[in-house]
């Protein structure tokens, strides 16, 4: 079967970064169509170097980086570089990139590239707050109608909030932009915390990737090193969890996910529960399903696949 066709919209983010190398060391499943960059993790300029990094991290400098929206729809941007660090990729010493930064704006990009390919080929993958995704369906709405599936990282449930009491980062920092997509009546699959907070990169795990001895293992390594002390104080866990991968391991091996195919509705005006995923797991509320919401996944799967992949690269 032809490997599925994606573009990747990130604000790279060590999780972000490894959810990159994880795809672009899968070419028998994925081709990487391009990657966009938005303001999320830390500003656009660093997700947009951070981005080009990573590819040449893994020796992918054919992979065109697009930068996109430089703040959310309708509120003041919010970043994290209390998580990831002052550039977004803490941790390993990664030479500044040299690869050109695409002309074209992300989110031209992915209008251009819906309208190309044959309508229900592209998928498209965010692993950041969805401004670009939702400013390029608001800019083109025929694109809606050709886009095969959104796999997005995104929102929680039981496991509610971890920037607000309510609300997910990715959702809470473009709730507006969450509420355009979550409308759109594309095919949506969401990767929550519920599911990301189950694949923790416990020390066996992260020797695992340093024992790889290469450049892109290390690398892997000293980013997890970095961002799990954030995650082990806050919620005293065994490691760092990583979220965005989920997005790449599902395309690749989607068995090793199970959820429920529910309704999902975004808060965008209660300042208390703002960018709240009120995901209808129960389906007490009547309304229409229009999300497939992962609710677990095979964490020894899925870091068993991690680590295969990223030793090709």
């Amino acid at each position: 079967m032809a490997p599925r066709k994606i573009i990747i919209d990130t604000d790279p983010g060590q999780d972000d970064a490894v959810a990159i190398l994880l795809a672009l060391a899968s070419p028998e499943e994925i081709q990487v169509l391009g990657i966009t960059a938005v303001a999320g993790n830390v500003p656009l300029r660093l997700t947009a170097r951070n981005a080009r990094m990573v590819c040449e991290l893994a020796g992918r400098t054919d992979v065109p980086v697009y930068a996109g929206c430089d703040r959310p729809l309708g509120r003041e941007l919010v970043t994290a570089e209390h998580v990831h660090g002052k550039t977004g990729l803490d941790g390993p010493d990664l030479p500044e990139p040299t690869m050109p930064l695409q002309e074209t704006h992300a989110v031209d990009f992915i209008i251009d590239s819906l309208r190309r390919e044959a309508p229900g080929t592209v998928t498209l993958c965010p692993l950041g707050p969805l401004t670009n995704i939702a400013m390029a369906f608001e800019k083109a709405p025929d694109i809606m109608a050709r886009v095969a599936e959104i796999v997005l990282m995104g929102g929680a449930y039981f496991e509610v909030g971890n920037i607000t009491p309510a609300a997910e980062f990715n959702i809470y920092v473009d709730p507006q932009a969450a509420h355009i997509v979550f409308k759109s009546g594309c095919k949506i699959t969401v990767m929550p915390l519920d599911v990301t907070h189950k694949a923790l990169v416990t020390t066996p795990r992260n020797d695992a990737f340093r024992a790889l001895g290469t450049p892109v293992g290390i690398a892997v390594a000293e980013m997890t090193d970095f961002f799990e002390r954030f995650d082990k104080e806050k919620y005293g866990s065994a490691g760092a969890p990583l979220h965005d991968p989920c997005v790449t391991a599902y395309l690749i091996r989607p068995d090793l996910f199970t959820g429920r195919f529910i309704n999902v509705e975004i808060e965008t005006h209660s300042e208390l529960t703002m960018g709240m995923t009120v995901a209808d797991w129960w389906r007490v509320s009547g309304r229409a399903p229009n999300a497939t919401f992962m609710g677990d996944v095979d964490a020894d799967g899925f870091f068993a696949l991690l680590t295969e992949r990223l030793a090709r690269l």
